[in-house]
C-alpha cells in the first residue's frame, strides 16, 4: 500500500507548535530556527489545503482541523519513538558474534571475557573463531581480531596491540643444562617453532648466534600449542608478546634474554561500517582497547599502538 504523507519534518513541526502553541518554543524545542518552523508548518498546510493555525501578534490558535489532527500525530510520533527505543535497546543486548583466532582465543580473550560479561550481562558473545578471513557480513559476524598488516579492504580497523618476539621457556630450564645465560646456550636445548620459522633465524641473527640449526626442533601450526610445549618444559620457544603475557606475570613462562625484535603484524580491532557505532560493537571494543592497554602495562610500552595526532 503507497502511503502518501506529508514530510516528517513538517509533521514534528507542527506538533510541536500544535502542542505548544509556539513557533518560538517548537523551535527551541526541535533545537531549528523559528523561521524553519514556520516554514515547515506553512509547507504542511499547503500540501493539506487546510489551514492548521490562527497566527496572531503574539500567539497562535489552532484550527479546527489543527485540533483534530494533533492527538493523532503526537500519538503516532510517541509510537515512532517508543520503536526506534526498543529497537536501540534490543541491539545494545542479546548475541554479540565475535571472530578471532583459536590462539588468541584461548591464550588471551578467553582468560578476560567474564570480565566483559561482568561489565554487560545483557550481552552475550559468541566466539567463532578461525584462522581463515572472514566474510563479516555474510557470515553475521559483529567485530573480531585479525593478526597482519591492518591493511584489509572492505573493513573498519583500529589497532590492538603492537608485538614482538622475543625467547620463552619454562623456569625450570634456566638451571638444565648449565642454563641459559647468553643467547649461546640455546645450542643446548631444544627450540620449538610456530608457522612462522623464519622468525628464531631473525633473532639469532639479531642476539649474534651464527652457529644454530634455527630449523631444528618441533614445529605447531597454533600460537597455544607453542606455548603450551614451552610451558611444560620441552623447549625454548619465541614468544608473541599478547600470546605469553598471562604466563609471563603467572611464573609459567620466563624471558631468558632481554632482546626482543618488534613483529612484522599486529593485532586489529575489525568491523564494518554499519556494525561500528552499534551499541554493543561499540562496548565490545572499548573493552578490548582497555584490555590490551592492561596487558601492555604488564610487557612494556612498545606494545601499545602508535598514537594518533
Amino acid at each position: 500500500m503507497t502511503r502518501h504523507l506529508p514530510s516528517l519534518n513538517a509533521l514534528r513541526a507542527f506538533e510541536a507548535a500544535a502542542r505548544l502553541l509556539s513557533f518560538t518554543n517548537a523551535a527551541n524545542e526541535l533545537n531549528v530556527t523559528q523561521a524553519a518552523i514556520s516554514h515547515q508548518v506553512k509547507a504542511l498546510e499547503d500540501q493539506m489545503g487546510i489551514p492548521l493555525f490562527i497566527r496572531r501578534n503574539r500567539h497562535l490558535v489552532l484550527t479546527d482541523a489543527g485540533r483534530a489532527l494533533l492527538p493523532d500525530i503526537s500519538a503516532s510520533l510517541d509510537r515512532m519513538s517508543a520503536a526506534v527505543a526498543r529497537v536501540r535497546r534490543e541491539d545494545n543486548a542479546g548475541l554479540l558474534t565475535v571472530a578471532t583466532m583459536d590462539s588468541l582465543a584461548a591464550t588471551w580473550l578467553m582468560p578476560r571475557l567474564m570480565r566483559f560479561r561482568a561489565e554487560n550481562p545483557e550481552i552475550e558473545v559468541r566466539l567463532a573463531v578461525s584462522d581463515a578471513v572472514r566474510d563479516y557480513d555474510q557470515d553475521g559476524i559483529d567485530i573480531g581480531i585479525r593478526y597482519g598488516r591492518g591493511d584489509w579492504p572492505g573493513v573498519v580497523v583500529t589497532e590492538l596491540m603492537r608485538e614482538e618476539v622475543f625467547p620463552v621457556c619454562a623456569p625450570s630450564l634456566l638451571t638444565e643444562n648449565g642454563g641459559l645465560e647468553t643467547p649461546q646456550d640455546l645450542r643446548k636445548f631444544t627450540l620449538i617453532h610456530d608457522e612462522l620459522t623464519e622468525d628464531w633465524k631473525m633473532w639469532l641473527h639479531a642476539a649474534g648466534v651464527a652457529d644454530i640449526d634455527y630449523k631444528r626442533g618441533p614445529g605447531y601450526t597454533h600460537s597455544n600449542l607453542v606455548i603450551q610445549s614451552a610451558i611444560n618444559g620441552d623447549g625454548v620457544a619465541l614468544g608473541r608478546g599478547l600470546l605469553v603475557a598471562d604466563a609471563l606475570v603467572s611464573g609459567l613462562l620466563v624471558r631468558p634474554f632481554p632482546l626482543a625484535l618488534p613483529g612484522s603484524f599486529h593485532y586489529y580491532i575489525v568491523t564494518t561500517d554499519t556494525n561500528i557505532e552499534r551499541p554493543k560493537v561499540r562496548a565490545f571494543s572499548d573493552w578490548l582497547l582497555r584490555e590490551a592497554k592492561l596487558t601492555a602495562a604488564n610487557l612494556e610500552p612498545a606494545y601499545l599502538p602508535e598514537p594518533t595526532t
